[in-house]
């Protein structure tokens, strides 16, 4: 079944990809293209777009109405990886140079500026354009919010006054939860949302589509996680452990190992979480520390429970072919590999 969701996903990331690469290259000078189109150039499933054209097919839409804030979307996503790099000095995205490394953190500045205007002209281009920029405003300003306390949960490696002042040494279950549906799951609830808006769907649909999002985005976040720690880097696409090398108390797996380890075994996992550098063998002994605990099944579980309630709020939804496949979607984000 995950070949038919994947499937999909390159016919519907085909059609977005067009409209995509045409708002990007509109009023961009000739030497700035490249730049300008690596980020898009590299890879991903689309997932996002997907979800909205699937959602506006769900609420009785047209797709061609959905395309361009499906674009819209998945320009916010790379917008918000590219600052995700620079924030986090990455240098491999999808299993290749991110586009700071290639260009440089200055001009990778300027190419999110240039994404997020490009957001702008894409939203415009839209039926409903107002109630698209507020909800795309909501949205990027709680996805700023759950970057924030993403850093705020680092326990090293940054100095900075600000950072230091409000660093949590301390998470919980909620504090995390917050962060996951700021940092990834309001967009995954906006791609599912937008659909239904330019489907011009009752706001039965638009909640239940809403709900949809919400909870297969915190579900792909603790996946997400899962993989960071598990994963394999030729599949993942993303250096294994990286969290770890980071600083991260904010993955589900390293909170959930925290909770079951006795003091000795957690003051190792905490001191390697606090060390200024992070080496590979640090990685390692992180890793082997995390597998004596079930913190592995614990978050797998969780992840399915989010699926679950996911696709219970379709109920409200007429059985389409584009209703059975965001149902699809749904279990292919817990247990895919990537």
């Amino acid at each position: 079944m995950s070949s038919i969701v994947l499937d999909k996903l390159r016919e519907l990331g085909a059609l977005v990809d067009e409209y995509m690469e045409e708002v990007l290259l509109r009023d961009t000078s000739g030497d700035f293209r490249e730049a300008v189109l690596y980020q898009v150039k590299v890879g991903g499933k689309r997932i996002r777009p997907a979800l909205t054209i699937l959602s506006c097919e769900a609420a009785g839409g047209r797709i061609e109405d959905a395309v361009p804030v499906a674009a819209a979307i998945e320009l916010v996503h790379n917008y918000s990886l590219i600052l995700d790099d620079i924030i986090d000095r990455g240098e491999l995205r999808r299993g290749k140079p991110t586009l700071r490394k290639v260009y440089s953190d200055v001009m990778a500045i300027l190419v999110a500026t240039h994404y997020r205007e490009s957001i702008v002209q894409a939203i415009n281009d839209t039926k409903c354009p107002v109630e698209l920029h507020s909800l795309l405003a909501t949205t990027l300003k709680r996805l700023i919010e759950g970057e924030r306390l993403d850093i705020l949960f680092e326990q090293a490696g940054r100095h900075e006054e600000y950072l230091v002042k409000h660093r949590y040494y301390n998470i919980t279950l909620n504090d995390y939860f917050k962060m996951i549906r700021y940092k990834t799951a309001e967009l995954m609830r906006a791609s599912c949302l937008s659909g239904a808006i330019v489907a011009d769907a009752d706001n039965s649909i638009r909640k239940s589509l809403s709900e949809y999002g919400l909870n297969i985005g915190m579900a792909f976040q603790i996946v997400d996680d899962l993989l960071d720690i598990f994963g394999e880097e030729r599949v993942f696409g993303k250096k294994v452990g990286k969290d770890i090398i980071e600083h991260k108390l904010g993955n589900i797996v390293v909170l959930l190992s925290l909770e079951e380890l006795d003091e000795v075994e957690k003051r190792r996992l905490l001191g390697i979480l606090r060390k200024d550098e992070v080496h590979d063998r640090d990685v390692r002994e992180a890793i082997t520390i995390i597998k004596t605990t079930t913190s592995k099944e614990r978050a797998y579980r969780m992840a399915k429970e989010f699926i679950e309630s996911a696709i219970h709020s379709l109920r409200r939804l007429e059985m389409t072919e584009a209703r059975k496949m965001l149902e699809e979607i749904g279990y292919f984000i817990v247990k895919r590999r990537w």
